[in-house]
């Protein structure tokens, strides 16, 4: 086997959890009109395919303002904005139809194309658009009439489902519908957000001309709260950047679990977010509920810790640990509090070569083992990892080996442990050695080196 083909099966093994996970889930994609006019937009249709293949629900929401805008020019009309938002005249509404429709067309054709030895060859991907978004005027804001500019009113998420488990793939616009009849000039992020919240989708992914969301030196924050996103909402400038992370937290907060912001300018971008764990633009994932949440640990918990993993200690799952283990290491834990209730543990443990680290008292209380608490644990973990510079992420474990196994890690040998961990293994515990590698981004490396 060639390194091409080695390389080739590598990744597709690495993507193989990311299929499974995805499979019947429901994304929302919204498409800017910069997106459609990309050179890479072949591509991204050839991606989307791909995804309706394995099963994932598609929505995909288009806009259109820079061929909006085009027309308006073309044809010299006056189009106001009020911030970021468009005063749409009757005759600006014109430009909008025509916009649409033209886009309409170019991307049912896309996903219509069936070459043989192209990408879609054999897709069969029906595209299906409607009236499935119902829009009232913004009507006056701060003295200023929209005209024909709307808001999202109601989003028909029976119609849109019906035609989702009918296996086709939804076409929606930046136009609305009104009962009377009229039709609205609508935001694209509105939209894309609204039918995510009411779908209760999955993901919603937003293309942009960046590569995500960046940081003052450039580089991209590639995981973020809705809380950190909303400090940088405080800060940024750019336009574009606002609107679409503003549309993430929004989207963020109305139940969507994760949303998604990636390039349209670099080829593969959406795949590499999606089948991949190092991503490649930036995730705001949801925040807990109000009365749950992840953190660091403090002296405080050590009695909360305590009364989790004592019954685990009991049953020889856990190694026991005194009071004074876990003052000591208290600043290596991680905690799941649930209405101030400690609900969930892990520790790092970092090891001496300052490369690898032993992840150690991974625990979910019992109540609260149906809710996905000990990946976002582990999550947490690795993310700490990775900021740290460690590569290479140990566990010993008595009884519970497929749960690591299943997210990664790998069995190793006795003798891959570091030197200092090895001369503390207890041979009459007889635990198994697993290991997983943890990957540093680009951001994390260059920042270290700095």
């Amino acid at each position: 086997m060639d390194t091409s083909t080695s390389d080739y099966v590598k990744i597709f093994r690495q993507s193989s959890p990311y299929i499974h996970a995805h499979r019947g889930k429901t994304f929302v994609i919204m498409l800017s009109g910069e997106t459609l006019a990309d050179t890479h937009f072949a591509n991204i249709v050839n991606d989307i395919a791909l995804l309706s293949s394995l099963g994932v629900r598609l929505v995909l929401v288009h806009g259109a303002r820079p061929q909006i805008n085009q027309r308006v020019m073309e044809r010299g009309l006056n189009c106001r904005f009020q911030g970021t938002q468009r005063v749409t005249s009757k005759s600006v509404l014109e430009c909008v139809k025509e916009a649409v429709g033209s886009l309409r067309v170019k991307i049912e054709s896309q996903f219509s194309m069936g070459l043989i030895n192209s990408p879609m060859h054999g897709s069969r991907i029906r595209v299906v658009s409607g009236n499935f978004v119902t829009a009232r005027p913004l009507g006056v804001v701060d003295g200023i009439d929209f005209l024909h500019t709307g808001e999202v009113r109601r989003i028909d998420q029976q119609a849109i489902v019906q035609q989702l488990d009918q296996g086709n793939v939804v076409l929606l616009s930046c136009l609305g519908y009104s009962a009377t009849g009229e039709v609205f000039n609508l935001p694209v992020e509105n939209v894309a957000t609204s039918t995510a919240a009411r779908l209760n989708a999955e993901k919603l992914i937003l293309f942009s001309n960046q590569p995500g969301i960046l940081d003052h030196d450039g580089r991209i924050l590639r995981t973020m709260r809705p809380s950190m996103a909303r400090e940088w909402l405080e800060v940024m400038t750019d336009q574009e950047g606002i609107r679409l992370l503003s549309a993430a937290v929004e989207a963020c907060n109305a139940g969507v679990n994760r949303s998604h912001i990636v390039s349209h300018a670099v080829d593969g971008s959406l795949l590499q977010e999606l089948f991949t764990r190092e991503g490649d633009g930036t995730l705001i994932t949801r925040d807990m509920d109000a009365y749950e949440h992840i953190r660091p640990a403090n002296i405080n918990d050590i009695g909360g810790i305590i009364a989790l993993i004592r019954p685990l200690e009991e049953k020889g799952v856990l190694v026991r640990r005194s009071r004074k283990a876990l003052e000591r290491e208290i600043s290596r834990f991680t905690v799941a509090v649930r209405d101030g209730m400690i609900i969930g543990c892990a520790s790092l443990l970092p090891f001496a070569d300052a490369t690898s680290a032993e992840l150690t008292c991974v625990v979910v209380h019992p109540d609260y083992r149906n809710g996905n608490r000990g990946d976002i644990l582990l999550e947490q973990i690795e993310q700490q990892a990775v900021q740290q510079g460690i590569t290479h992420l140990y566990v010993l474990t008595t009884r519970t080996a497929h749960w690591f196994i299943e997210r990664g890690f790998t069995p190793a040998p006795l003798s891959a442990l570091p030197e200092e961990k090895r001369a503390l293994y207890n041979k009459d515990r007889k635990s198994k050695v697993f290991v997983k590698h943890v990957a540093m981004t680009s951001e994390v490396a260059i920042a270290q080196a700095e």
